[in-house]
Order: C-alpha cells, then structure tokens, then sequence
C-alpha cells in the first residue's frame, strides 16, 4: 500500500514586483540561495525568460501583460502545491494582474514590492530598457510611458535603493519566518 501524500506539501510563493532595475531577479535569486541552504526545494520563475518560453507571441501591451501574468501565476501556483518554495520576478505592473495570482496561488502567495525610484532603476538599467527607450527603439517601458499601479496591500515592501542585497534578503526571509512559512522543515 503506498504512502500517502502530506496533506501540507508546505509550498509557497513569492512575488517580487516592481520597476525594471528595482532588484526583482537578484533579490529572488538571493533568497533563493538562502532557502536551498536551509533545504528548501526552490524555484525562480523570472518573468522575462518565461515570456521567452511561454508568451512570445505576446506584446506589452496591457492585455498581453495580464496573460502573462496569469500563465505564470498559474506555473507558481502547480509548484507550491508540490512543496516548492517559488520566488517569482516580474514587473507585475497592474494590481488586477497582482490579485489574480494571489488568488490562483491562495493562502500561501506573499508579495513584495521593491519600491525603487526610477531615477535609481535607470541609473541601474541592467538590460538597457531605459536606454533604448529613451533611443525610441523600445516602447512601453513601465514607469516611463507605461503605467505602474502602486500595489494596494503587499506582505512586505523593500526599497532597494537604500537597502543592500543582503539586507533585502534578510527582511524578506524574517517576512517569510514571522508568517510561519520557513520555521518547519522544508515540504
């Protein structure tokens, strides 16, 4: 007779939101590190390389966005379900979008908002964004000619132009530790 499965696999997910060069994918990647060194099976679902796979078709305008985001939100929510802790990396410009995942994910979805300020993100510019914006080569940039709705309600909010990777990291795992997310042994 086979074992039966925990009804708690004890996945969660994360959801790192905010400008281009806010920190979503370091800070996602960071915590990640953290949690694999605890045992954690982990996850990073980056927003622009699952656009890559599973939205190519798909622009940036608002329709496309939310599209995205529920197919994402949807590949976050199959994984916690199975005892993943899953750090998602997106722009998630629209509270309408933010909502819809939290509810695909249920109980268990955390966001946090990396409230950068643009200057900040264009001095980082990683990918070029705010370049070649600026150069007319790409349009709707969120927070330049796109909007970014301030988040209504997220679990915890980072501004990380004045606070390290480390630092970030840090309140972000105590987050996860003070909602009872990370203190039991890993799902």
């Amino acid at each position: 007779m086979p074992a039966s499965a925990p009804s708690d696999p004890g996945g969660f997910v994360v959801w790192f939101e905010g400008l281009a060069g806010a920190g979503k994918t370091t800070l996602s990647r960071a915590a990640a590190a953290q949690l694999r060194a605890r045992g954690w099976k982990v996850e990073v679902l980056d927003g622009d390389e699952l656009r890559r796979v599973f939205s190519p078709e798909l622009g940036f305008a608002r329709r496309d966005r939310e599209v995205h985001a529920r197919r994402v939100s949807y590949v976050a929510h199959l994984l916690a379900r199975n005892g993943v802790a899953v750090m998602v990396a997106m722009i998630t410009p629209y509270e309408t979008s933010r909502q819809a995942a939290r509810s695909e994910v249920g109980p268990r979805f955390e966001e946090v908002w990396l409230n950068c300020p643009i200057e900040v993100c264009r001095q980082r510019d990683p990918k070029g964004i705010y370049r070649r914006n600026a150069e007319g080569v790409v349009p709707h940039v969120t927070g330049v000619d796109d909007p970014f709705e301030e988040p209504l309600n997220p679990e915890l909010t980072v501004d990380t132009s004045v606070t390290s990777v480390d630092d970030s990291t840090r309140r972000v795992l105590e987050h996860l530790r003070g909602r009872g997310l990370i203190d039991r042994a890993p799902g």
